[in-house]
């Protein structure tokens, strides 16, 4: 793809067109699920940022940095296949596979044999990136809850449905194993 001109001005009324041309309004259930999808990916982009500062001398973190690039990239299969009209298909289509899921569930079993078992629930925070990590994890299920209202309406692939699922799941462990790395300390809810 190639973008020669940032702005179209064919937005400015408030209605977009889908992948496959089809126009519908800017605050249509799709474009509010890829649009999640998108701001998620921003989030993963900052989280990056704050880890490219701990990079140098921690191939640990070097090598969930190479995660985040993976899962940045297949966030955006994810908006691609949702801003794609239903029924509509173009060649190379971007497609999320069970391998797909499957890699995100070996990064999880491998970055939480590193932690101890959970007792309590934790309060989101620590240092910069696990704290945008906690951010991403929240941005992740409600990109989530929006892929399941979309699937009420329309076709949605079950396969991004479990790959946004697992994830939130992957986020809250790379939250929790940063933190680790980093020796922060966890912070627990307090009851009452």
């Amino acid at each position: 793809m190639r973008i020669s001109k940032v702005y179209t001005r064919t937005g400015d009324a408030g209605k977009t067109r889908l992948a496959g041309g089809q126009e519908v309004s800017k605050d249509d259930q799709r474009v509010e699920t890829y649009g999640t999808v998108d701001e998620l990916n921003a989030v993963l982009g900052t989280a990056r940022a704050f880890l490219a500062e701990h990079l140098a001398g921690s191939l640990k973190l070097a090598t969930l940095d190479k995660e985040l690039h993976i899962i940045q990239s297949k966030l955006f299969d994810v908006g691609g296949i949702l801003a794609t009209a239903p029924g509509a298909s173009f060649p190379n289509m971007p497609e999320v596979t069970a391998d797909d899921v499957t890699r995100l569930e070996n990064v999880i079993d491998w970055m939480n044999d590193e932690l101890e078992p959970l007792k309590e629930f934790i309060l989101p925070g620590g240092g910069k990136p696990t704290s945008v990590l906690h951010m991403a994890r929240t941005i992740c299920r409600r990109a989530e809850r929006q892929c399941v209202t979309l699937s009420r309406k329309e076709s949605v692939a079950p396969t991004l449905l479990i790959y946004l699922n697992r994830l939130s799941d992957a986020l809250f462990v790379f939250a929790r194993w940063v933190a680790k790395v980093q020796g922060e300390p966890e912070h627990f809810w307090t009851r009452g």
